[in-house]
This record gives structure tokens, sequence and C-alpha cells, in this order.
């Protein structure tokens, strides 16, 4: 047989040597690795737009390195020996009764333990630090904190700004460089309110008030959504963040405050009727105290009073009242003027004045 021909038959075959498929596994595991980047998944978290946002990101990474002082250095020795030691290699030390080295117990417990120590102060530190309950001191003084209430419904976000007596649907609309002041519930299941490119998570419950405090630095159109399963609409409860200049956003309030409709009572319980992909709306002439009444209406009377009509209950909170009486008069999912009219006057029997009632007829 010829040289040529013998290059030939080489070519042809698979290299099965140690060496050869030690090189083709790597290259394999580069290529997976190369295409994870390419995936078109975004990593908002690692591309945040608020201070918030930004101090979680360092976090992140500095205790993903401190963590991969360990996981790199097994990875790196348990590919050495399995190198080292395999069967072919009879250069290698043959210890069969070897079972315990001094020195290795030392490295392979001191560093883990040193390492535990520093995240544990790092986290201690940066959980009091980037406290979603603390407040965030204002860039200057002529910038304010905005308040908005947050309520989670079946499957829609309602934003409510106590301040300018406005209110949105599946939209919220913040200034840039302004402290914002979140306080969170849910009308029934259980979500958890997220901005990623903004900062932390956290859990909107019935009943209860959570708070949340961010900042944006930059203008912009970030995702919102909640990050807890909560039933059939869950994928379409998400919401746009629009972060915009100081001007555009008192634009926007005085362009919301001219809207004709209204967030009263009825409003808001036929708002709160379960449904998906929910369109952006905006409110204007909010009831006073909707958010405490959405809270409240769950805490039962506080002073023992109890009956009102077709199972009302009466706490002597006008808004609560309000939304429960619009509640029990819904017939076949429909609210009934009539009968919401009609339980008016015994509902304030030794309730609050009339005038102070939000409930407009």
């Amino acid at each position: 047989m010829s040289m040529h021909n013998v290059s030939l038959a080489r070519r042809g075959r698979a290299d099965t040597t140690p060496g050869a498929l030690w090189r083709t596994w790597c290259a394999r595991v580069a290529a997976a690795m190369a295409m994870v980047p390419m995936s078109g998944c975004t990593m908002e978290l690692f591309d945040p737009k608020g201070s918030v946002g930004e101090q979680e990101k360092h976090l992140i990474l500095i205790a993903l390195g401190v963590m991969l002082l360990v996981v790199i250095p097994v990875i790196v020795l348990t590919l050495v020996f399995f190198w080292r030691y395999r069967e072919t290699n009879t250069a290698a030390t043959y210890s069969p009764k070897w079972s315990h080295s001094t020195k290795i117990e030392v490295v392979v417990w001191t560093i883990p333990v040193i390492i535990v120590v520093a995240l544990a102060v790092m986290i201690w530190e940066t959980t009091h630090k980037l406290d979603p309950y603390q407040p965030i001191e204002p860039i200057a003084a002529d910038k304010p904190p905005v308040r908005v209430e947050v309520v989670a419904l079946n499957w829609k976000w309602l934003f409510i700004y106590p301040d300018y007596k406005v209110a949105t649907v599946n939209k919220l609309v913040l200034p840039v460089d302004t402290p914002v002041e979140f306080k969170i519930t849910a009308e029934s299941l259980m979500n958890a309110f997220f901005i990623p490119q903004l900062g932390s998570m956290v859990y909107a419950m019935s009943g209860m008030q959570t708070k949340l405090h961010l900042i944006a630095n930059e203008t912009g159109t970030y995702a919102g959504m909640s990050s807890a399963y909560s039933g059939p609409g869950f994928s379409d409860m998400h919401f746009k963040a629009h972060v915009t200049s100081q001007g555009d956003f008192d634009k926007w309030v005085r362009q919301a405050q001219a809207v004709p409709d209204t967030l009263d009572a009825p409003t808001y319980v036929k708002l709160e009727q379960p449904g998906t992909a929910a369109p952006v709306a905006i409110y204007a002439n909010v009831m006073p105290g909707l958010f405490d009444a959405v809270v409240g209406k769950y805490m039962g009377p506080m002073d023992g009073r109890m009956q009102g009509t077709q199972g009302m209950r009466v706490s002597g909170n006008s808004a609560i009242d309000d939304i429960i009486a619009a509640a029990n008069c819904r017939v076949d999912g429909q609210l009934d003027s009539r009968a919401l009219l009609a339980q008016r006057p015994e509902r304030e029997v030794g309730a609050q004045p009339a005038s102070q009632r939000a409930l407009t007829e």
C-alpha cells in the first residue's frame, strides 16, 4: 500500500486517541456556550435603569464572582484529576490505601467558610440598605417623591395617583430622577409587582399593604409584570412603565385629569371583574380613599355594625361601604343602579354624613 493510500484511509476514520477526543469535547462545549448570548433572551436585570436596580446588579455579580472562586477551581481540578488518573496513565501515583490529608482538609474547609462569612456580611448590609420599605432621598429639594397606589386585579394592574386624583390600568407613568413611593395591595389573588430594570420585587396581597421605593435614572419604556403565578390570566398581567421628563410627566397628568372617565365605586366594581389582556385605560376624579377601601374591606366592621341589605356589611367607612354596596348590587355580573340608590339611605343610618361619600350616582 502506498503512503498516499494510507493518508486517505486515516483521513476517512475518526481519530479516537484521548487527546483528539478531549479537543472535540472542549470544542462542543465552547460552541454550546457561544450560542447562549444569541438565544434572543433579554437580560433586563443586567441592564438596570435606576439606582436600586444598579445596586442589585452589583450584588448579584459580586456574589456570583465570590462563589465562582470555589466553583471554577473545583471544575478545573475535577477535569485535571480525571485526565491525570485515567486508566491508561501508568505514570500516575497509585495509592489504594490513602484515606486522609490534613492539608487538603484545611484547604477544602477554610476557603468555603471564609467565602460564606464574606457573603453573609455583604448580604446582611445590602439587605438593609436596599430594604424596599426604606425611602429614597430626593435628588433635588424641588422633586418630592411621587406617590402611586397599586392594586393587583385579576388580571390587570390598577395604578392610582392620589396626589393628582387620576388612575390608570396597565400603564405606569413616572418622572425621571424622582423617588417613587409605591403602596401595593391585591383585590383577591396574591401577585408580585416587579419592574426588573428599576429594582426590587414586592408581593401584593389582599387585605394587606406592602411598600416599595424605586427611582428611575433614565427616560424610556420598561417592562413591568406580575412575577407570581395567579391563575389563567397570569401571562397577560403585564404593563409598561413609561419614564419621562418632569415636564412631560406634568403634561400627562393634566391630560389625564381632563379625561371624561371617572373612577368611583361602581366603576371600580366593574373593573375588578376578572379579565385578560385588559386595554390601557385612564380615569380622572378618582374616589378619595379608594386604595384604603380596597385594603380595608376585608377587615370587617370595627365597631360591630354588620347588617345592611342583600348581605352587605356596614363598616362606618364611607369608601368601603360604597364599594361593598356596589358589589352587592350586581345582578348577573351587571350593576343594578336602582338597587344601589335604594341601599344608600340604609347605609347612611348611623354612618358618616352623605356629603363625605364619594359615590357618584
